[in-house]
């Protein structure tokens, strides 16, 4: 078929102009971008490109790693949208609230800014926020060529020695009963999450834990990375159950005990990749981890950090806590 010569250079200018964008999509914001979001939290957002739609998921301060509802480029700018539903407490009516956050690159860093807009067009909540390019995960380790130095007890089984609150003006439920580190919380007060004084960067760490009725615990490597502490015997698997990346990573098997048994846990983090054994059962296996998870006291994944203990939700029990840090 004959193609004037006038149309044929239409055609080749739009064509360059369709795969310069799908390039700078796939070049400027598909990946993994940690997110430092207004007051301070760690988030975290993935970019993907599938077949030329823009998808993504973010992780905003604490809950789980959720999927965005829309993706676009608007010039240089990508632009996220996120929509929420809630209840209005005087009508008992539905409400949506849209909120846009808008990114722009200059390398591997973004400056952001969102705006959360209600069914009746009022703005709110307005803010400007940053993020960094994640580096690519490493090659999966060899963990049986993987060397330790001494061990350190993290729980001397009689004092909270070593340990602090992260937020010292929290309720604190810890104390050590019989050598074992409990966390006992109450209804209507704010209890706080417990950390290690000394940092870490990659490790294996053994540990006894025993939960307790409805408990939802977490074990934050580097405080950055959660593995799940919860009663969830007999439940299907789930990002959300006992000895999961909490909401990234599921466990392959169940190997949970029933509640008020203790439970031991065998977890190495090796290179962005984690390890986890539940009971003598392997549930995570040497997987890559993509980024923090919720509650993390951090989005730098490439920094040391605490071994943290959540306790602001429910009563739970731990002891015999040992570390052996990695020798690189």
């Amino acid at each position: 078929m004959f193609i004037p010569p006038r149309t044929s250079s239409l055609l080749i200018a739009l064509s360059l102009i369709a795969s310069g964008t799908a390039a700078f999509a796939e070049n400027t914001f598909t990946g993994r971008w940690a997110l430092t979001i207004p007051g301070g939290g760690a988030g975290w957002l993935g970019i993907e490109d599938k077949g030329g739609e823009l998808s993504g998921s973010i992780l905003w301060g604490g809950g789980s790693v959720v999927p965005v509802q829309g993706v676009k480029l608007e010039g240089d700018k990508l632009v996220v949208t996120r929509i929420s539903k809630t209840k209005n407490a005087k009508t008992n009516k539905e409400e949506q609230t849209t909120e846009t956050i808008t990114a722009t690159a200059k390398g591997d860093e973004l400056a952001l800014s969102t705006v959360k807009v209600k069914a009746d067009g009022k703005e709110s909540s307005k803010a400007e926020f940053t993020g960094h390019r994640i580096p690519p995960v490493p090659a999966t380790p060899d963990l049986s060529k993987v060397k330790y130095s001494d061990p350190i007890q993290l729980f001397n089984g009689k004092d909270l020695t070593g340990w602090r609150l992260i937020k010292p003006d929290s309720d604190n439920g810890w104390s050590v009963v019989d050598g074992v580190m409990q966390n006992r919380v109450e209804k209507g007060k704010h209890f706080g999450n417990i950390r290690t004084d000394k940092e870490f960067e990659d490790f294996n760490l053994k540990l006894e834990v025993r939960t307790q009725e409805g408990s939802n615990s977490g074990v934050y490597l580097r405080g950055i990375y959660e593995i799940q502490i919860a009663e969830s015997f007999g439940k299907p698997l789930d990002p959300h159950n006992m000895g999961a990346l909490y909401s990234r990573i599921t466990p392959s098997v169940n190997a949970e005990k029933p509640i008020g048994e203790w439970q031991t846990l065998d977890i190495t983090l090796v290179d962005r990749h984690v390890n986890v054994v539940l009971n003598g059962k392997t549930i995570i296996d040497n997987q890559p981890v993509l980024g923090c998870t919720g509650g993390a006291l951090t989005s730098e994944e490439t920094k040391p950090g605490p071994i943290y203990l959540q306790g602001d939700h429910t009563n739970i029990d731990y002891r015999n806590m040992v570390l052996k840090p990695v020798v690189k």
